[in-house]
């Protein structure tokens, strides 16, 4: 017998878009989402609220009719950004959040900060209003070590960030190991997205038996046991922990090359793995936390109305196994085993 579950409509608070005919290619894979946080990093940045306006227009014209998707901006911080940029375009509704890359930490990163004492001005601006600050958690400093930068960043970056602005909201995106969860757990203000594919790969699934470009992803996944506090924390019940996918779509030519783009694009089919993750652990009853009431909470917004069914059933799931993008094409991550988990909207 067929094993349904039905939750609120979900969320993706760490989504790439991309744009022009990439944009096209994958907006309508989020398009039953009830709202997702978009990353502003494209070539140029999302730096003012004008150019957020303009991005969604983008966004809507990219996607399909009758879709449930609200983009929700973000203006990309660097060091020159307007605190009364900040102030208005979150005012009128256009953003709701800053996101904070270290300059060279991940894709399209390199507009940004590396004077964070040149930021503060914004900083205390965005505590005052209440404006949550989305972070890339890692150092870019050569001598740490790639999978140390995550701990690294919030002795030297986050921790210090938050003492001198102790009324700025944050949110720690894409965490990925015990340290970062240790870290949200033990304070108020915070919050942290996890990805799905950190949820079921480690460090091994990209190395061992020859490099697979498509797990390649900043923050890179880690060990195992990083991975399995991941897990716990996503499947507790704890509200300062939801989702937010991270979906980076890439041109495989741009994966498969002597010099990889990082990111894994899981908009297809982030909600089934989630699915078999929380079964696995015996949490299905969590899910509907972790995708779609923690982080509407979080961002002080009420849930979505409406509802989506998973049904488990004995066939699994199906998605492509690439999607087109004009003359490119993008793989679909594989989580590497069947999942069962199919989606139904009740819409």
């Amino acid at each position: 017998m067929d094993t349904k579950l039905r939750i609120r409509r979900p969320d993706d608070w760490h989504l790439h878009l991309r744009d022009r005919e990439m944009l096209a290619a994958v907006a309508p894979w989020s398009a039953n989402l009830g709202r997702a946080i978009i990353m502003p990093n494209l070539v140029p940045p999302v730096v003012t609220g004008a150019e957020a306006a303009a991005y969604r227009d983008r966004i809507l014209a990219a996607l399909p009719e009758n879709v449930t998707l609200r983009p929700l901006m973000t203006l990309y911080l660097t060091e020159t950004t307007d605190p009364a940029d900040v102030l208005a375009a979150h005012a009128q509704g256009i953003i709701a959040a800053v996101k904070l890359y270290p300059a060279g930490a991940t894709t399209n990163s390199a507009s940004g900060v590396r004077d964070f004492d040149r930021v503060r001005p914004v900083l205390d601006a965005m505590a005052e209003a209440g404006i949550p600050l989305c972070v890339h958690g890692e150092v870019t400093d050569p001598a740490v070590d790639i999978f140390d930068r995550e701990a690294v960043f919030i002795d030297r970056v986050l921790d210090p960030i938050r003492r001198a602005t102790p009324g700025l909201r944050v949110v720690m995106e894409h965490v990925t190991t015990a340290d970062g969860v240790a870290y949200v757990q033990s304070g108020d203000n915070i919050g942290a997205t996890i990805t799905t594919h950190h949820l079921v790969i480690n460090r091994n699934h990209i190395l061992v038996g020859g490099i697979r470009p498509h797990y390649y992803c900043l923050p890179v996944a880690k060990r195992e046991n990083h991975r399995l506090a991941l897990v716990e924390a996503a499947t507790s019940g704890d509200p300062r922990f939801f989702t937010g996918t991270d979906s980076a779509p890439h041109p495989d030519h741009a994966k498969e090359s002597a010099c990889g783009c990082a990111g894994c694009f899981t908009a297809p089919n982030w909600l089934q793995i989630c699915a078999h993750v929380f079964e696995q652990a015996g949490a299905l009853d969590r899910l509907e936390g972790f995708a779609s009431l923690h982080g509407a909470a979080f961002y002080g917004l009420d849930p979505n109305p409406d509802h989506i069914t998973l049904t488990r059933r004995d066939t699994p799931a199906r998605w492509p196994e690439r999607i087109t993008a004009g003359d490119e094409t993008v793989t679909v991550f594989d989580p590497g085993f069947p999942v069962h988990w199919h989606i139904e909207d009740d819409a």
